[in-house]
């Protein structure tokens, strides 16, 4: 559906805004006559769009000068709106109740009947599902009854969301309406598991774990170390995103003169330049929440490459340590 004058005029009337009942029914508009809608999920800001209407969709690419290859993530109330759009077998059907809702993304087998726009799955033959956690997020795909797709609300391959206010300062008035929610609770995207023939592989790590998912199923998962991907399944998986304008260096001990340091437990060197600690308790789940806004501030900072101390490599740390690996990969345009 293209914007009509009416979708127009709602861009006017609505930016950042709290989380009325209007303010909820105001964005539901807007992403019924097409338009795109910034919302607070548990794990990161979203840039959604109607999953059913391709000219909303495109604008969603466009509006993140995201790569039409890339697919997206559909998000959805629960497993039984799920089922429309995709085939649910015994296992998937565990795992979303185990983490639905929550931060969990399933890549399953579309089904033949799927009504999702085909620019959503990239032209292939699975969609990456997911139900939020996140209460606004869910009066928002309540009060619509639409399928929601919603990558993370920045510019492709820059910084992720944490906070509306990061939302309009990347994407300024091109979201009609941008929900408030606060800063997110996770601060990391989904964890994204591909289910296919009963097997469980893991895609992209996140605030869900590997060891989380296996103690679901009760058995081992797949998982594909260091895998990146020019044609990717799902989200997350160029080896290039999640990055700042600055350089990152990686396992630092002794930053540099001219660097900014991104701290992580007691133990931070003595140093002069602009420093964020993630968690000075050595905390996994409060430097995987501060992780996006820490990596904001210190490219603010001027300084031209980001020194990150080690993260411990298990669980949300193998998450942490997958965004810092892309963050510092060479990107495509250096």
């Amino acid at each position: 559906m293209s914007q009509t004058a009416e979708s127009q005029s709602l861009s006017a009337d609505i930016k950042i805004v709290a989380r009325s009942d209007n303010d909820i029914a105001g964005a539901a508009r807007a992403l019924e006559t097409g338009e795109l809608v910034a919302f607070p999920t548990e794990t990161v800001y979203g840039l959604g769009a109607n999953a059913l209407d391709s000219a909303a969709v495109a604008a969603v690419f466009a509006a993140k000068r995201r790569p039409r290859f890339n697919p997206l993530i559909v998000h959805v109330a629960d497993l039984e709106t799920a089922r429309n759009y995709a085939q649910i077998g015994l296992v998937a059907q565990r795992l979303a109740e185990a983490f639905w809702p929550g931060p969990l993304s399933m890549v399953l087998p579309r089904r033949d009947d799927c009504r999702l726009s085909p620019l959503v799955t990239a032209g292939l033959e699975t969609v990456a599902l997911r139900s939020p956690a996140h209460p606004i997020a869910q009066r928002l795909l309540r009060r619509t009854g639409l399928p929601i797709a919603a990558p993370s609300a920045n510019r492709s391959g820059k910084i992720s969301p944490t906070r509306a206010e990061d939302v309009r300062a990347e994407l300024g008035d091109l979201p009609a309406a941008i929900l408030d929610g606060g800063p997110c609770e996770i601060g990391l995207e989904s964890t994204v598991v591909r289910v296919a023939d009963g097997e469980v592989e893991m895609l992209r790590f996140g605030a869900v774990t590997r060891e989380d998912i296996e103690a679901a199923l009760g058995r081992p998962v797949k998982v594909p170390w260091g895998q990146t991907s020019d044609a990717p399944v799902s989200p997350g998986q160029l080896s290039s995103h999640y990055a700042p304008e600055a350089k990152v260096r990686l396992n630092v001990s002794a930053p540099a003169e001219g660097e900014a340091l991104l701290a992580f437990g007691p133990d931070v060197p003595t140093f002069e330049g602009p420093v964020v600690n993630l968690s000075e308790s050595g905390d996994l789940k409060e430097a995987a929440a501060n992780f996006f806004a820490a990596l904001r501030t210190l490219d603010q900072s001027g300084a031209t490459t980001i020194a990150a101390m080690p993260i411990p490599n298990q669980g949300l740390g193998e998450a942490i340590n997958d965004r810092l690996a892309r963050a510092a990969a060479e990107r495509p345009n250096a």
